[in-house]
């Protein structure tokens, strides 16, 4: 059953908490970009990976055993472990901002960052860079960004089981979830081997197709039960990144905690989920302003919904894309809505 709490969703636009920037960069030359998210001071932040090919920076940082709990930003990015390099840009651009924690006379800003693979489409000599990081950072608003294909969901494709060849767009999402005061906000870049279902109405939105020039979907579990294993995904060339954010305070322990939860609304909109071929990582953020004590199974399971509801945007946002005899469809080419 779905998880049915009294609780409000917000309209499908851009999201955001007071004292968040969000700003998307997009390459000019292919796609794939970034995507930055500037955290009020005083965030608390920490991380779940659970993808067996994960391409990560600073995520060590963020265990809950480690000192360091302020984090000043956020930064996800195409171009496989290439796009790690955005971040610097972000790094540089918040140091230049005064932003930092104090380590003797300097600063040094704590920017986490997670990558998915898109070298595939389009020429992989244009990657994500620090001057797209830095670009990111001064388009970042406090009103939100577009779900699509922008930033660092510009590159991204699902359902590549059969190869990429079969697969769909992905893309970024997003969806907030309220209960009173309490806000819960969740944010996708959508670029699984599995394929995208709604957690609620059990259909199947985007994943493998039968044939490159196909609309129709491949039996994914009927597949892998017979003779057409997943032989055609690359290891590594795959990724759900995952953001949630709250302005409950919570500790580094409890931003654990929802980081953990909220992997499990990957697992109700994506199949299958955490393979070999994916690096999934959920990031988890306190911005604090809800000074409340925590229900922290309510929290877990809002982050979950939340998360799999900005999966399902992901998809749906979509636009197709068409790169010489190359063809990425998108979910609303199949009739959905």
């Amino acid at each position: 059953m779905p998880f049915a709490l009294p609780m409000t969703q917000a309209p499908r636009t851009p999201i955001a908490l007071p004292g968040l920037h969000i700003g998307h960069a997009t390459h000019a030359h292919r796609p794939t970009g970034c995507t930055v998210w500037l955290w009020p001071q005083g965030t608390v932040g920490s991380v779940e990976v659970r993808g067996a090919a994960p391409g990560t920076r600073e995520t060590d940082v963020l265990h809950p055993d480690n000192t360091v709990s302020e984090v000043h930003g956020l930064c996800l990015s195409g171009g496989s472990a290439f796009g790690l390099d955005a971040a610097s840009g972000v790094m540089h651009w918040l140091a230049e901002q005064g932003r930092g924690v104090a380590v003797g006379p300097a600063r040094v800003p704590i920017v986490p960052s997670a990558v998915i693979f898109d070298l595939t489409v389009g020429d992989a000599q244009h990657l994500p860079d620090a001057a797209l990081g830095r670009a990111a950072c001064a388009s970042a608003t406090p009103h939100g960004v577009p779900s699509g294909n922008w930033g660092a969901g510009a590159g991204a494709t699902v359902g590549k089981l059969r190869g990429p060849d079969q697969a769909m767009r992905g893309g970024f999402g997003q969806c907030e979830l309220r209960m009173g005061e309490l806000r819960m906000l969740a944010w996708a870049v959508v670029n699984a081997v599995g394929d995208v279902w709604h957690p609620l109405t059990h259909q199947c939105l985007a994943g493998a197709r039968t044939a490159p020039d196909s609309l129709t979907l491949v039996d994914m579990w009927q597949a892998l039960a017979g003779d057409h294993s997943p032989h055609h995904a690359w290891l590594g060339g795959n990724t759900t990144l995952g953001v949630v954010a709250t302005n409950q305070r919570l500790n580094k322990q409890q931003a654990h905690r929802l980081a953990m939860a909220a992997h499990n609304g990957l697992a109700q909109s994506i199949k299958p989920v955490h393979t070999a071929f994916d690096g999934d990582a959920v990031f988890a953020f306190s911005t604090g302003s809800l000074h409340t004590e925590p229900d922290v199974v309510r929290l877990g399971a809002m982050a979950a919904q939340a998360l799999s509801l900005a999966v399902v945007d992901a998809v749906m946002s979509a636009q197709s894309l068409r790169l010489g005899t190359r063809w990425w469809p998108s979910a609303t080419e199949r009739g959905l809505t």
